[in-house]
């Protein structure tokens, strides 16, 4: 591998820890923020040449630190930097706990390991899942800070104007300003609100709502990423092997899911040799565990209705009584219009294209372009292909998705023919 790829993967690997280690010690989201970015610009320019360092992180915390402390006594006077220096030296040693705490802050001692803990990225995680912060503002945070995302990749990818997410990312920073670094008191009450943010991430990186491509590669990858920094971080949590096991379990099909000309190829037209067996494995192993800890939560239902459909040697051969238990199930858990729209695919495949349209029937129109082109495609089965062509193009007018544009278009067009 290229030694600079090497490198760039090692200090994405390394960011969030760095990042959450000086928040942890000194506070003040942005200045710390502004460190680490200047540590990683500098490890990137030296280690390619010079070599990697034996303890890449605390070489980084280091020079980040250093960057830290020199910004803090050049800013200011005298008296305005002291006052600085009392709202942003470190923490130790004031509150009990062992994920830190408000106050007046003062220097560790010499003897204070000064290392990274272990969870630092997941506290991060739950610093940018604030539920102060809307769900927007939340993920944008998250890619920053934890994903290392650029503001500039954030916006192409959310296709905004770069000064936009900036606004936005700056927003973020003001209201979690002051907010105690660490897991949260009532942390499982916001586990929810980050595996969330990782599966609103997911979704938009591996079917783009708008914009040219069907799927956005890097913001998928990122998902996958920070989902298994958090499942190694709380390996017991059933929800969080759960979401893992959702990604690796979709994202295997995404060299399938598009055509030589980036058309959309639906699922059961995808070539299933292209599909990734290693992620299905592991995705499989993941849920199946997870399953067997108890009751199960929706994330691993999902989980599980994905491994049917990968596990199936064909189309013709997916196992859709099973699918639409598991379906029944979820709307139970969440009883969300996506959830029962695609329960009433699973009851359309099980009881014919009649029974799935009727259960179109109870959904409201929020759906969007997800409805229309649902009832088109069961109409389509069902004979009726006159209905369907005008809800196919009905689809085709309320989707933002060039691809999926293009690929319900022709569809119609092909009925009309």
């Amino acid at each position: 591998m290229d030694e600079h790829a090497d490198v760039e993967d090692l200090l994405r690997l390394h960011a969030p820890q760095v990042l959450g280690a000086l928040v942890r010690r000194y506070g003040h989201f942005d200045a710390a923020e502004d460190a680490v970015q200047e540590a990683l610009l500098a490890a990137a320019g030296q280690w390619p040449s010079a070599g990697v360092p034996d303890n890449p992180r605390g070489w980084l915390i280091k020079v980040a630190s250093r960057r830290l402390t020199d910004a803090l006594r050049s800013e200011e006077a005298r008296r305005a930097r002291e006052e600085r220096a009392a709202a942003l030296t470190p923490r130790w040693g004031h509150l009990p706990g062992p994920w830190g705490a408000g106050g007046a802050l003062t220097a560790p001692p010499p003897d204070v390991d000064r290392a990274p803990r272990e969870d630092d990225t997941l506290s991060l995680l739950f610093l940018c899942c604030h539920p102060d912060l809307t769900p927007p503002a939340q993920i944008a945070l998250t890619l920053r800070a934890v994903g290392g995302l650029t503001t500039a990749e954030i916006a192409r990818a959310y296709l905004v104007p770069e000064a936009t997410m900036a606004q936005r990312i700056s927003r973020a920073k003001q209201k979690v300003r002051g907010v105690r670094f660490g897991r949260p008191d009532s942390w499982e009450t916001r586990l929810p609100a980050v595996l969330h943010t990782l599966y609103l991430i997911f979704n938009e990186g591996y079917t783009a709502t708008s914009g040219a491509s069907l799927q956005r590669r890097e913001l998928a990858g990122e998902a996958v990423r920070l989902a298994r920094t958090v499942q190694r971080l709380l390996p017991h949590d059933g929800e969080v092997a759960g979401l893992l096991a959702l990604m690796l379990l979709t994202d295997a099909r995404r060299d399938a899911r598009t055509g030589p000309r980036g058309e959309l190829v639906p699922l059961d037209e995808q070539d299933r040799d292209r599909w990734d067996k290693a992620a299905i494995e592991e995705g499989v192993a993941l849920v199946t565990s997870a399953l067997s800890r108890g009751r199960a939560g929706p994330y691993q239902v999902r989980a599980a209705i994905a491994a049917v459909h990968d596990e199936a040697p064909s189309a013709d051969a997916t196992d859709w009584e099973e699918i639409l238990g598991l379906y029944d199930v979820l709307v139970r858990l969440v009883p969300g219009p996506v959830e029962r729209l695609n329960r009433a695919v699973a009851v359309a495949m099980v009881h014919g294209p009649h029974a799935g349209l009727a259960e179109l029937t109870h959904l409201q129109p929020e759906l969007g372009h997800r409805l229309d082109a649902t009832r088109a495609h069961l109409l389509e089965r069902a004979g009726a292909h006159k209905e369907a062509r005008a809800a196919y193009e009905s689809a085709a007018e309320k989707t933002l998705s060039l691809p999926e544009k293009r690929y319900l278009r022709g569809r119609a067009a092909r009925l009309g023919a």
